[in-house]
């Protein structure tokens, strides 16, 4: 004697061994001794109970799901009534499983309520549910074929429209989400190789810069509708008898800063420091200002930037040459001595003559052939760049930050691109007279202007250092870095929101109206936090690309042996490349800034890995 029984939901036959009222002793199909409960038995039949529920099975695959729930009416019913109904009053024990088989496969159709009752789902229900069923049969076949399509290499247009999504924030809830995991899964590809491999990626810089304007520009890092800016310039007056001159890179488009030499005779000199002045023109709370704090900055990284203002706003305010632009200025009186008067603040126009661009005067001014000579001058402003160089010399050595020409150079390293496309390392010495000449007057301006604010009780965004690491407050303190009493960032309006902050808290204080942020703000907390968060994230970003076409270049190159610096412990800085590593067997003797000779044994760029190896200690 066996039984048909439901165990959690399925469906079983067993061998009876022993029964009594409330349990049976049976052996499973498989051999297995087990304890049933009579309540959860349906039938007990003779003979072979396997061609039993072969045949019920069967049965059951034949019965007309949609015929059985019209035949068994809306009230509660059994699996007898249910077999009646659809075989006939003579039901046989195979008709009566393969019935109780039907409405256990179709909870839809027959909605259980208890044992062996039922009842057939409600006709509004029930089409709810069909279409549901239809609609996720519907999708899954969908998925299907989206899979198909780029297991054989191809993009659907429904994935190309979310890949970013996919690839960098995905809703694992998305069919599109759904049909690229199963395609990848299939492929056995991570989700950045199957991206190549349906062509939607060419290479893995292109996957890198969409993840990072993915995750910082999620609505694209064009402008859209941006107002064009007003001209102020109209109600500024001209500064007289200064012709300024900026020096860039011959890539910069944003000139934010520019400086002027006038003779006073005698020796003595006023000297002028301009910077762009996009402040005028941005109201509080407009859309530009909402630009500028939701970009917080230009994002610089081979090859490419983006912009934080539009093109419009920065032609209108770049210091290009040719015109006199809105600026804020500050100017000093310096003696034949090298003494400065001080200083002398003003919103004006301010005549731009010239844009010096550091690859056409650094031949003729730099620290291996010199700087030249005011009497034979090799470009324009010659004679004024050399003698702020040595002003700029005059000013460090009172900051006590004096560095000796003399003293070993140290580079700083950038990508470049030549024609071909080839990877070229740029070196840029650190500390060079044009750089010397630049940051020490930016930061002569940057100093005046944060004591301005703070010996008049304006909050600003201050770069401190009264101890420890350099960082971020609204109130000023010194920077022991730098050997100053206050400092902050205004020299680069065009490019760093903090900037824009800094010279709209300046414009107030010059126009005495209030303050864009007034004391202890809680948008300027905010605004410093956004600003440094997004600051780090954009620099991160650069790195990283800096640090792949770095990888590019030794493969490029099939370097096999390079120097670094240990950093720490097996921290090393390639020499020669913007790219910081790990190399293993440096011995633990090995202190800090040394230079060691490094073997570089296997460079991936694609998967972002060098194994480098210590050899000995560099010459």
């Amino acid at each position: 004697m066996n039984i048909f029984y439901e165990d959690g939901g399925s469906l079983k036959v067993a061998s009876i061994v022993q029964k009594n009222d409330a349990t049976y002793q049976a052996d499973t199909q498989h051999g297995k001794r087990v304890k049933i409960k009579a309540a959860s038995a349906f039938i007990e039949f003779d003979g072979d109970m396997d061609a039993f529920l072969s045949a019920a099975q069967s049965e059951a695959a034949e019965i007309d799901t949609a015929l059985l729930w019209e035949a068994v009416g809306e009230d509660e019913f059994s699996a007898e009534q249910a077999a009646a109904e659809y075989f006939g009053s003579q039901t046989s024990k195979t008709q009566l499983a393969a019935t109780i088989i039907a409405l256990y496969a179709a909870p839809m159709y027959f909605h259980k309520k208890g044992k062996n009752n039922f009842r057939a789902a409600p006709a509004d229900i029930l089409q709810q549910a069909l279409a549901t069923m239809q609609r996720k049969a519907e999708q899954e076949a969908q998925m299907q074929a989206w899979a198909d399509s780029m297991v054989s290499g191809c993009l659907p247009d429904a994935i190309a429209a979310d890949l970013p999504k996919i690839l960098h924030a995905p809703d694992k809830q998305a069919l599109s989400y759904k049909a690229f995991c199963k395609a990848a899964d299939a492929l056995k590809l991570s989700a950045y190789e199957l991206a190549k491999h349906i062509g939607a990626i060419q290479a893995l810089p292109d996957y890198l810069v969409q993840r990072f304007e993915y995750k910082n520009f999620p609505q694209g890092i064009g402008f859209a509708h941006v107002a064009e800016p007003r001209q102020p310039e109209n109600n500024l007056p001209l500064a007289e008898n200064v012709r300024a001159f900026s020096i860039d890179d011959q890539d910069t488009s944003e000139v934010d800063d520019a400086l002027s030499v006038q003779d006073l005779g005698g020796g003595a000199k006023r000297i002028g420091i301009h910077i762009a002045a996009p402040a005028l023109a941005i109201e509080a709370d407009s859309e530009m200002e909402r630009i500028v704090f939701q970009r917080q900055s230009t994002v610089y990284y081979p090859a490419h930037k983006i912009t934080m203002l539009p093109e419009s706003w920065i032609s209108t305010f770049s210091l290009d040459a040719g015109a006199a632009r809105p600026a804020f200025s500050v100017y000093f009186n310096v003696s034949a001595e090298g003494e400065l008067s001080a200083p002398e603040t003003k919103i004006e126009r301010v005549f731009i003559e010239t844009n010096l661009r550091i690859q056409d005067i650094e031949p003729h001014f730099n620290s291996e052939t010199g700087i030249g000579s005011a009497a034979e001058p090799q470009f324009p402003h010659h004679a004024d760049l050399i003698y702020l160089l040595n002003l700029a010399y005059t000013l460090q050595k009172r900051r006590d930050r004096y560095e000796d020409p003399a003293a070993p150079k140290k580079y700083d390293y950038g990508i470049e691109f030549d024609a071909q496309g080839k990877v070229r390392i740029t070196r840029r010495e650190r500390g060079s007279p044009i750089d010397t000449l630049v940051s020490e007057m930016m930061i002569l301006a940057n100093t005046t202007w944060a004591q301005m604010l703070h010996d008049n009780d304006i909050s600003g965004i201050f770069r401190v250092q009264p101890s420890g690491r350099v960082r971020m407050s609204t109130q000023s303190e010194p920077h022991i870095g730098m050997n100053v009493q206050h400092y902050g960032w205004f020299t680069s309006p065009l490019r760093r929101a903090c900037d824009y902050v800094n010279q709209k808290q300046l414009q107030t204080l010059l126009q005495n109206t209030p303050p864009r942020f007034g004391k202890n703000d809680s948008a300027l907390f905010t605004e410093l936090t956004a600003f440094e968060t997004t600051y780090a994230a954009y620099r991160e970003f650069q790195d990283n690309m800096e640090s792949y076409w770095s990888l590019v270049w030794l493969e490029q190159e099939n370097v096999r042996e390079i120097n670094a610096t240990v950093l720490k412990d097996d921290l090393v800085r390639i020499d020669g490349l913007p790219l910081v590593a790990r190399a293993t067997g440096i011995p633990l003797e090995i202190a800090p800034k040394t230079l060691i000779k490094l073997a570089v044994s296997e460079v991936d760029s694609e998967k972002q890995f060098v194994a480098l190896k210590y050899v000995n200690v560099a010459d």
